[in-house]
Order: structure tokens, then sequence, then C-alpha cells
């Protein structure tokens, strides 16, 4: 075959050849590799080819004074394995973690403390009780038949509803019962009976024997609308056998509901003859960065006295509750609620501000009742003057109390620092 005649085809041997000249770089760069290897072999250790010599760990307090070097605060240092640290040095960071957690929760009870006593304690934002922004008139639900509902024969709820907890004097509670399903639709509902009579617990209850009570759905006798489902009953201690009676007093009210029928109860307390009452006059000072409520009372009886009334803003949003609980002589007397100044720069409410729901009683040292109630100043009460809020302190509340309390977590703070800093700077424990 003429070269004319195309690309001769390589023989087998030839190409075998290429490929086996191929290789020769190879096994000669292997077998350099493997004479070095083995040429280095002498000195590695036994048991198998020589590892790079790892840089020892450094210790905590390094870590913590390279922060510092750099204008840090010290920082706690990344722990090392367990393994690989001296019986001291663990000791050493037990003590670094143990001090650094007591640290920090000494500066977070500091925190909390100053924060929450930012504000004099008869002088509190809406948001912080605003359960108690509302005078108390409990609603609940419960299952008229507890059996039946758990063994599954009845789904029958009973609403009960009452608008006061508190009766003074003359003053009449309305209590409201009503039937329904598990959807809150209206079931039949009857009342089968009801009696008001001295609360149990009372030491010597008993002595005034129980009233009957009626409840209706005529749209009378206290009850809004005729014919909706919802059964009302008036009470009226003063007129109805309890004149001379100070205390609790429960209402027990069996219902009925189809052919389900069970007991429920309201309670009431109850105190016949106000010991100090309140005029509805207020005198508005401006006092000391602060907003000061003076409330004109006529005390009946000396003692320690609790107030509480309720703030609103201008577009009747709660704002604030203030109260007093200070002792008051017989006679025409001023209760002063104070509205601190630092809450009204904080909160920034709309002025005017309308005081309203103010309630209150005078402390009992001993016995049953603890308490005898005034006559509560139920919707607006006081509208006060347009003021700017830079007319008020921004000053935090201060008390000896609050300063006592202030130094002692200081010192638990500056204890922990210390400690910490003993273990990072590698000194003994002071």
């Amino acid at each position: 075959m003429t070269r004319d005649d195309g690309p001769v085809p390589s023989s087998p041997w030839l190409r075998h050849g290429r490929w086996f000249l191929a290789l020769v770089p190879l096994v000669l760069m292997g077998g350099g590799v493997f004479w070095w290897q083995a040429s280095e072999g002498a000195e590695a250790p036994e048991g198998g080819v020589a590892e790079p010599a790892s840089a020892p760990a450094p210790e905590p307090r390094d870590v913590a004074r390279s922060a510092a070097g750099r204008g840090g605060t010290p920082a706690p240092a990344e722990s090392a394995a367990p393994s690989l640290l001296s019986p001291e040095a663990r000791e050493r960071e037990a003590r670094r973690e143990l001090w650094q957690k007591r640290l920090e929760r000494a500066r977070r009870s500091l925190e909390s403390y100053m924060a929450a006593t930012r504000y004099p304690p008869e002088s509190r934002p809406s948001r912080e009780h605003p359960d108690q922004m509302e005078l108390a008139e409990p609603e609940r639900t419960r299952p008229l038949s507890p059996k039946a509902a758990e063994n599954g024969t009845s789904d029958v709820q009973l609403r009960l509803k009452q608008d006061k907890v508190f009766v003074v004097g003359d003053e009449a509670v309305l209590f409201t019962v009503a039937c329904e399903d598990s959807r809150r639709s209206p079931r039949p509902c009857e009342v089968v009976s009801a009696l008001a009579h001295e609360a149990d617990h009372l030491t010597g209850a008993g002595g005034v024997p129980g009233v009957p009570l009626a409840f209706g759905d005529l749209g009378r006798d206290g009850d809004v609308v005729a014919g909706d489902g919802m059964l009302t009953g008036r009470f009226q201690p003063s007129k109805q056998g309890f004149a001379m009676f100070s205390g609790t007093l429960r209402v027990d009210v069996r219902v009925r509901s189809g052919d389900v029928e069970d007991a429920t109860f309201f309670d009431v307390l109850y105190t016949p003859a106000p010991p100090a009452t309140f005029t509805r006059r207020v005198r508005e000072v401006l006092e000391a960065g602060s907003l000061e409520l003076y409330l004109s009372v006529q005390v009946r009886k000396a003692g320690r006295y609790v107030v509480a009334g309720r703030l609103d803003d201008e577009g009747g949003v709660p704002f604030a509750s203030v109260s007093f609980n200070e002792e008051l002589q017989e006679g025409m007397q001023e209760v002063k609620l104070n509205v601190f100044g630092k809450l009204i720069r904080d909160e920034a409410p709309a002025f005017p501000l309308t005081l309203r729901d103010v309630e209150g009683f005078l402390l009992k040292e001993m016995g049953d009742p603890d308490r005898e109630l005034m006559v509560t100043m139920r919707g607006p009460v006081h509208t006060t003057r347009a003021y700017s809020l830079q007319q008020f302190s921004s000053l935090e509340w201060r008390s000896a109390e609050r300063d006592r309390y202030t130094t002692e977590l200081e010192k638990d703070v500056v204890e922990a620092q210390t400690q910490l800093d003993a273990v990072l700077a590698g000194r003994p424990a002071p």
C-alpha cells in the first residue's frame, strides 16, 4: 500500500507502545514521591504518617485580653474541648461561665427593676393592668350540668352576669341568667328558685334567714328586653332583709333547660353604711412636674383608705390608673391622685384627660370582710384642663425604698463583674 492510498492504520503494537511511553513520566513521578515519603518516614512517629503539629489552644483569659486589646470589652472566651484543658484550666473555665451567667442575671435584674419603678406605684400606665381599667362586672359561662356535659348527654351552657360585685347602702345589683348551646344559640331557660343568704364561710353564718329572689324576662325590675331569653333578678340587700349585715352575700340559683337542671350562684360584698363619702368635688393642681387631682371626701370613720380611679385621654382611650393608699382622719379630707409627670411625657396622651369610675374602701386590720366599701362614683368624675407635654417632668420616680433596692442590685452587678475580671486575668477569687 502506497502513501497515496490514504493513511496507514497503526498496528496494535504501536498503539500500545504510545500509551506505555505516556505512562513513563507518571511512573517516574510516582517513584519519586514514594522515595521522598520513604526518606521522610524515618522522622515520622510510629503508627502512621506524621501530621502537621497543631498550635496550642489559647487560654480563655488570653482570648479576652486579645479582644480588649482591640478596643472592645472583654468577651467570653470560646471554651476549648475539656479533654484539651488541664484540670486548672477546666476549673478556671467553669468559674468564668459561672460568673458570666451571674453577671448577666444581675444586670437583667437591675434593668428590670429600674424599668418597673420608673413611675410610682400609685400612677401606672393602663397597659400594665388592662383588666383593671373597668369596674368589675363579672360575666362567665359554665355547663348547666357538668355531669351531663362530661358524659355528652347535654351541651347546654349557662351565661351568668352581674352588673356589680360591691354593693353599698341602698344600692341594688342585677343578676342575669341565660341558657345557650355550644354554638351560643339560645335554649329554653327557667330559674326554678333563687335564694339570697349569708356566705357559708363567714363566722356565725346563718343568723339571717335566706330571702327568695324572683327572676323574670318581662322587661321590668331591671330586665332590659322582654322575651329575649335573658332572665334578670334584682337584689337590694338593704330592703330585702340584710340592712344590718356586712360581708359576703351569696345567691344560690337553680336553673332548668329542658330536662336538665342544676345549681349555680352569685356573690356580692355588701356594706350597709359607707365609712366615707365622695363629694364629687375635684381640685386640680400642677405640682413638681406632675398633675395632682385632689378629691374631697367626707370621712365618717378614720383609718387607712384605698381609692382607685381610671384616666382616659381626649379620645376616650384608657391612659392610666391612679390610686391612693393612706390614712385619713374624720371630717372633710382630700384624697390625692397623682398623675406622674414622666408617665405623661412617655405616654403622650391627648389632653384633656377624664377621670372616671372612682371607687374606694376602708381597709380593716382584722375580721372578715377585710374592708368597708364607699359608694363608687361611676362614669366621668372630672375633666382636666389642657396641658402641653413640656409642662411635665421627665425625671424618673425616686424614693428611699427604690434607692435602697437599686443600691443592692448594683452591688450584685459589681461583685459579679469583679469576680469575672479576676477569672479573665488569672487572679485568685477576691
